[in-house]
């Protein structure tokens, strides 16, 4: 049985005093609702300069933390950049690779992508791969082709087999930060075609891999989501900085009610 994930990926916000206090009401929400029920797990990804103060805090507890990003080296001459074992270093567990806004703003492309995929695992980091469409790509009928792409690239640089120790994430760019929202059906669709395509090269890792949705996911339409066959959680932007939204949707996904 797969286990459900909600990650928060906090993009380029936070303070250390207004951290410390989503993270208190994060933990204590959690602890209010008592022990996470088995085959559940939630994490937050954070900007690189906090991973001390999430390690601190948030050791022994129920949340995991992240990075929003990786490099593809090692180490080397790369002024400002932060290797995986670094990452690791800090205690984390999970690494975003392939964001779209990584892919847009920044360049990033499939190939650079994949190696970033790679040089997280070989530093014993989770990969949470982050695959989507444009509106445009959607509305020419080409949302297949374009995530089949985004995943053949790091399949062919690390093998199928590689995403027993991955996470996917399918973030339809129209639907990030927009308030627009991929319907369930929507999500599933795309969710069914990733893991029928990774299929093909090992059914048995396909079947276990976790596939999130991210796009504008908040605590009024988490539970819809997440009851589709192929929705294993979300990767949460906005909602993610406000504890009670975040504390619905981990509930959402732990088929628990938003309080106790």
């Amino acid at each position: 049985m797969r286990t459900r994930l909600v990650a928060g990926n906090w993009k380029m916000h936070g303070s250390r005093r207004a951290n410390a206090s989503l993270l208190d009401a994060l933990l204590g929400g959690l602890a209010k609702r008592g022990a996470q029920p088995a085959g559940s797990a939630c994490a937050v990804c954070v900007p690189y300069p906090y991973l001390e103060q999430m390690a601190a805090r948030l050791a022994g507890s129920p949340i995991a933390w992240g990075a929003q990003n990786v490099s593809e080296h090692a180490s080397g001459a790369f002024t400002g950049e932060v290797s995986a074992a670094m990452l690791a270093e800090f205690g984390c567990r999970y690494a975003i690779v392939g964001h779209s806004e990584r892919r847009q703003l920044f360049g990033e492309r499939d190939a650079q992508i994949a190696a970033k995929y790679a040089a997280a695992q070989a530093s014993g980091l989770t990969p949470i791969l982050c695959v989507g469409e444009t509106l445009e790509a959607r509305e020419a009928g080409l949302t297949e082709p374009v995530v089949a792409a985004q995943l053949d690239a790091v399949v062919a640089t690390a093998g199928a087999a590689s995403f027993a120790r991955a996470v996917i994430a399918y973030e339809p760019v129209w639907a990030i930060g927009t308030g627009r929202t991929a319907s369930a059906q929507q999500a599933q669709a795309v969710h069914a075609f990733l893991r029928a395509r990774l299929a093909k090269q090992d059914a048995a890792v396909a079947q276990g891999v976790r596939i999130l949705y991210g796009g504008s996911v908040k605590a009024a339409n988490a539970a819809a989501i997440f009851a589709m066959p192929d929705v294993d959680g979300g990767l949460i932007g906005g909602a993610s900085l406000v504890a009670e939204e975040f504390l619905a949707i981990i509930a959402a996904a732990q088929g628990q009610p938003a309080s106790t």
